[in-house]
């Protein structure tokens, strides 16, 4: 739900600088909500919070509840005495990109020590009451504790009592990796603390989180292993059938995702309960919720296992409105934007309004010459989201290198005077259209080129490296932001 005209910035937490090997919710994360409240910004929106998997993407996480235990400030842990010094890597060089590997290997370190320490100390009751609180966490840690023991092995090539989920086998691994989900479970805490204590930090300056639910969950979780039922598996729980969109007009072949499909008959049938405990759990960690792909919830391509791209596919039906209804039952409405972007249809935008769903708009997308074109700031509806460009494009600055002549002088003419800062060209012309929320990327406010790009869809490895520079965000940036928000009408406070 959003409420007159604000403006947020985009940065997920990996981004964040600091001595850690991936930014963290430690100390750069509380100083980055002061400098938002400080700067006049209303939000501060992140990527899906969820253990990252494959290519370190926040889209591919072995949990849709979990938290990432990558986000866990390691060195706030020491500070509070919960972990020793000696656990810390060198810390990292000023301006260095995110080292995976080394946050990795940080996490598998500190869990066990961590869990040693509070199986002993003053948070043990902290503890008990985060696992009452979280009926999911049992399934997770299990689930990687076995995936741990396993070598990183999908949970199909588990022996079978295992991935079958029989009630012995369960409970001999519980008793037999007992210290390795002690470990996960601590790292989940640790995760829940440190994010709680952002949040109210955040809420305290002012600023509200706004948060990114992907659709679908990674096949590859503990999602789909202790709730077969619920997604399009065969008996051995392959998937029958894949995630994806259809060929378009940037993609001759379209798009093989290969997420599992849920079966939501099923979900129909026990009154969309998962869902509705995944939308609760999300809306305790964030004051807003985009949902990724919203044209799956009234159609989604449904694309053979085993198919080489996504020509193949077919439309089947999602759940429509039945699911939002049950969703705002529990929640007492829909603090929801629906992520609506490529060719989605009437039946969407039907669905999407029918709900007082706010869309999105991304300028990027807007100069193809096309003076009526929905995503020029002069043509945002008020009840809508607006971007120049989102974490999957490029930056402004290096969009705009790669931008045909045409569509540059397009540009020039529906923006008017030019600051010859194309960056800030957009941001000043989002922050004056009249969409409700306006959100700019860090990358954009600091004028930064295609090498700070987060990612780019389709290319397999070297995404979600990049990571500000520590100190970028001084107090000229901080006066350049708060008055183009002050002379636009969307200052805080």
């Amino acid at each position: 739900m959003i409420s007159g005209r604000t403006s947020g910035l985009l940065l997920h937490p990996t981004s964040l600088p600091g001595r850690e090997p991936c930014g963290t919710l430690g100390r750069e994360a509380l100083a980055f909500a002061d400098f938002l409240a400080e700067a006049g910004q209303s939000w501060w929106q992140v990527l899906p919070l969820g253990p990252s998997g494959y290519g370190d993407s926040p889209y591919q996480s072995f949990s849709a509840f979990a938290g990432n235990p990558l986000l866990v400030s390691c060195e706030s842990l020491v500070a509070e005495g919960l972990l020793p010094a000696s656990l810390l890597p060198e810390p990292s060089p000023p301006g260095a990109s995110c080292d995976y590997g080394a946050a990795h290997a940080l996490v598998q370190r500190a869990g066990p020590a961590l869990a040693k320490s509070l199986s002993a100390g003053t948070q043990r009751e902290s503890l008990e009451a985060f696992r009452a609180r979280s009926p999911w966490l049992g399934a997770f840690a299990l689930f990687m504790a076995i995936r741990d023991a396993q070598r990183g092995a999908s949970w199909t090539r588990w022996p079978e009592p295992l991935r079958a989920r029989e009630p012995r086998a369960l409970a001999e691994a519980t008793r037999a990796l007992a210290a390795g989900i002690a470990a996960h479970e601590a790292m989940q805490w640790a995760f829940d603390i440190q994010w709680r204590a952002l949040r109210a930090h955040a809420r305290a300056r002012g600023v509200r989180l706004f948060g990114d639910a992907p659709i679908f969950v990674a096949h590859d979780s503990a999602d789909v292993w202790s709730r077969p039922e619920l997604f399009d598996l065969d008996e051995r729980g392959e998937c029958r059938v894949v995630a994806g969109v259809p060929p378009d007009y940037f993609s001759e072949t379209g798009q093989l995702w290969g997420n599992p499909l849920y079966r939501w008959d099923a979900h129909e049938a026990e009154g969309f309960a998962w869902w509705r405990a995944r939308l609760r759990h999300a809306l305790e960690l964030v004051d807003l919720l985009r949902l990724d792909h919203f044209i799956g919830f009234v159609r989604h391509w449904e694309i053979p296992a085993g198919a080489a791209d996504a020509r193949g596919g077919q439309w089947r039906p999602g759940p429509g409105e039945p699911l939002f209804r049950a969703l705002e039952h529990d929640l007492g409405g829909l603090p929801l934007v629906a992520e609506d972007l490529g060719e989605t249809g009437a039946d969407v935008e039907s669905l999407r309004d029918g709900l007082g769903l706010p869309g999105m708009r991304v300028m990027h997308f807007a100069f193809s010459g096309d003076p009526q074109h929905p995503f020029l700031p002069a043509n945002h509806p008020e009840n809508t989201v607006a971007y120049a460009g989102t974490h999957d494009n490029d930056t402004t600055r290096g969009w705009w290198a790669q931008l045909p002549e045409h569509e540059r002088a397009f540009a020039r003419e529906q923006l008017g005077e030019s600051s010859g800062d194309i960056a800030w060209d957009l941001i000043r012309a989002g922050l004056g259209s009249r969409a409700a929320l306006f959100v700019a990327t860090v990358q954009d406010v600091l004028s930064l080129g295609g090498e700070a790009r987060l990612n780019t869809p389709g290319k397999p490895a070297g995404n979600w490296t990049w990571r500000l520079s520590p100190g970028a965000l001084g107090a000229d940036v901080v006066a350049r932001l708060r008055e183009a928000t002050r002379a636009s009408g969307r200052l805080a406070g």
